[in-house]
């Protein structure tokens, strides 16, 4: 099953980024997402892993994810090494008033489980995209709370000198 969002975030390409592609950073934005753990190293880029849970009703699903893809500041993309079988990506385009699109999709399913794992897969998608909806919309808050706040700093430190 795949599922997917986007919005447009008032904020460059590289400022997302930052945030999105950094694994400590996670959990402050992303819905649905209990566990969100560095594997080994490296620590973050191609081939890093992560330990992953995802709430899904009253069930946590996940496993453990690698990084397959990592074109810095426009894509990054995963998929499952062990656990439930999943993909992911972020894409990060710019707009012409100088705003990013941001996409987030999700593929998921359950190997070999028949018609019960295809009728498990149609009753989550509702939640994940919900998930995804609420990821995208508190990830724009979070950088564009970030700059305005950024902004603010900027002007006070122009007053007072």
């Amino acid at each position: 099953m795949r599922v997917a969002e986007s919005i447009e975030i008032a904020a460059p390409p590289a400022r997302i980024w930052a945030v999105v592609s950094d694994p400590t950073r996670v959990l402050s934005f992303m819905s649905g997402v209990t566990r969100w753990e560095i594997e080994g190293s490296p620590r973050t880029g191609l081939g890093s892993r992560c330990r992953v849970l995802f709430r899904i009703g009253a069930a946590e699903i996940g496993g453990l994810i690698e990084f397959v893809e990592w074109d810095e500041g426009r894509e990054l993309a995963w998929t499952s090494v062990l656990g439930i079988d999943q993909r992911g990506r972020w894409r990060l385009r710019p707009t012409a008033n100088g705003h990013t699109r941001v996409e987030l999709r999700m593929a998921y399913g359950v190997a070999g489980a028949g018609i019960s794992g295809w009728v498990a897969e149609r009753l989550a998608a509702p939640t994940l995209s919900g998930h995804l909806r609420r990821t995208l919309r508190a990830l724009k808050r979070l950088i564009e709370h970030e700059q305005l706040r950024e902004a603010a700093a900027a002007r006070r430190a122009t007053r007072a000198a």
